[in-house]
């Protein structure tokens, strides 16, 4: 059976997302990966949030006599009722859990909810134990290991065959494949890391209609704000994971493609820190922020907090930073009409000698719904999981989520959008419908990895090293990950 009434939703509180995720004033050490500045951008936010009682949750529209199954499912996952009292995403998936529940009567959810740092442990151990529950959030990183196990189903034919399909986005399944399968719908809600918010009136007095297309107009246009005694665009990367989540892991794939992280994740050795195409991001890395006056000048010295004050403040004509830069600023200046009406976003220019450049920006779905490779032997309890999770990823939690909190989720769902403001909407049009969505690099692997690219990034964009010296220790600390 598939649940596809839509929401009744009647919002009418303007909601402005207080996000605080990878530029959280609490990430000040180089050890946050960018998935944990996701989750902690869930886990502190959204103080001008709609109460959860003024939306109604998700309703099954059908009885749940067509699933034949009757009987158990153990489902593991992160979303605690105390994270879910200040989180979109974790309301959101808990709301329609329980709707499913509530269509389903003769099927018990055996829920083991633990919090998002303990459920990583458990997950895993459960994972070496072959004792994975029927269904569980699976993270990107453990993808490649796990289904080369056969320890996660192949959802390959399922997502082809779904109901849903036609709305799924599918470039957020790149950190659930492996081999060109796929094996878990990327669930709960993403944020971008890396948004362009600039000053529209400030770019056309520098003779730009819009925000320049590619690094070298920009590069042009900083000497005329030079002249005005102003910065470009304002950047800061104090907590050295900025560089990584809010710059390179988008501005990368521009050189790389997607294929090549996607198999740095698989760890298959057909993609290395070493590649040209890498190499060439990190020069030009360099070259943009080590040799250019697009930057302020401190950037490796100030948070990102700190410049976007530069661009509220008039100091800079553009800043850099994620979703929770964006809703801080938005809400600042909410009462000066003028300067709110000039606010624009835009993607990454193209980078010099990019070849593989698109409209892209990053997005942290870290985990996916998956299903044990076991339940396949009970095709009635399969079916059962399935739906379970096609319900949790699909229309019904998009528009939750979206309609009360401005998120995104894997589903592109239209939602009611009387209780969120031009600019929330302008947001969620970057992060989910106009751009191509890419993985956040320190969303994967381990923390040795980052804890030598990026303090290494700091010492790049300062002049300190080059991008060759730079790769090579990077894919010295991937390599001794990867035989962990």
């Amino acid at each position: 059976m598939r649940l596809r009434k839509l929401l009744a939703v009647g919002l009418s509180l303007a909601m402005t997302l207080q996000l605080s995720a990878c530029g959280s004033s609490a990430a000040t050490s180089s050890e946050q990966t960018g998935e944990e500045a996701v989750a902690t951008a869930d886990e502190t936010a959204e103080s001008g949030s709609v109460p959860a009682d003024d939306v109604e949750a998700p309703a099954p529209e059908t009885s749940a006599s067509e699933l034949a199954y009757k009987g158990e499912i153990n489902f593991m996952h992160y979303s605690t009722s105390e994270e879910a009292e200040g989180n979109g995403s974790s309301d959101g998936f808990r709301s329609c859990i329980a709707a499913w529940e509530e269509a389903h009567p003769d099927i018990t959810l055996n829920q083991d909810i633990l919090a998002n740092v303990d459920y990583k442990t458990q997950i895993a151990t459960k994972a070496a134990a072959n004792d994975l529950p029927d269904v569980f959030l699976l993270q990107g990183m453990n993808t490649a290991n796990w289904a080369k196990q056969g320890l996660v189903l192949d959802l390959t034919d399922v997502i082809a065959s779904s109901p849903d399909a036609s709305g799924y986005n599918m470039d957020l399944l790149v950190p659930f494949t492996s081999e060109g399968r796929y094996y878990a719908l990327p669930a709960v809600s993403g944020g971008t890391c890396t948004v362009v918010i600039y000053d529209a009136a400030l770019w056309k007095e520098a003779g730009f209609d819009s925000f320049p297309a590619t690094w070298k107009e920009v590069e042009e246009a900083s000497e005329y704000f030079n002249e005005q005694g102003m910065d470009t665009i304002a950047f800061g990367n104090a907590g050295q994971w900025q560089m990584n989540s809010c710059f390179l892991s988008c501005f990368g794939y521009q050189y790389t493609g997607t294929d090549w992280f996607n198999h740095i994740i698989a760890g298959d050795g057909q993609a290395s820190f070493e590649d040209e195409s890498f190499v060439k991001a990190l020069e030009n890395t360099r070259h943009l922020f080590a040799d250019t006056k697009i930057f302020n000048s401190d950037f490796n010295a100030v948070t990102n907090e700190d410049a976007r004050e530069y661009f509220i403040s008039g100091d800079a004509a553009a800043f850099i930073g994620g979703n929770w830069d964006y809703s801080y600023i938005a809400e600042t200046l909410k009462d000066d009409t003028e300067k709110i009406g000039n606010m624009k976003i835009a993607v990454l220019p193209e980078g010099d000698g990019a070849t593989a450049y698109e409209k892209m920006q990053n997005n942290g779905f870290g985990y996916g719904l998956a299903i044990n490779a076991d339940v396949a032997g009970d095709k009635d309890k399969l079916d059962a999981c399935i739906d379970l999770i096609e319900y949790l990823t699909g229309p019904s939690f998009a528009e939750y989520v979206g309609s009360k909190y401005g998120l995104g989720a894997f589903y592109k769902a239209d939602f009611d959008t009387t209780g969120l403001n031009s600019w929330d909407i302008d947001l969620y049009n970057y992060s989910y419908v106009d751009n191509k969505a890419v993985a956040i690099y320190d969303s994967f692997l381990g923390g040795d990895v980052w804890n030598t690219l990026n303090p290494g990034l700091q010492d790049l964009t300062s002049g300190k090293t080059d991008a060759a010296a730079l790769a090579g220790a990077t894919q010295k600390a991937y390599t001794a990950f990867l035989a962990q």
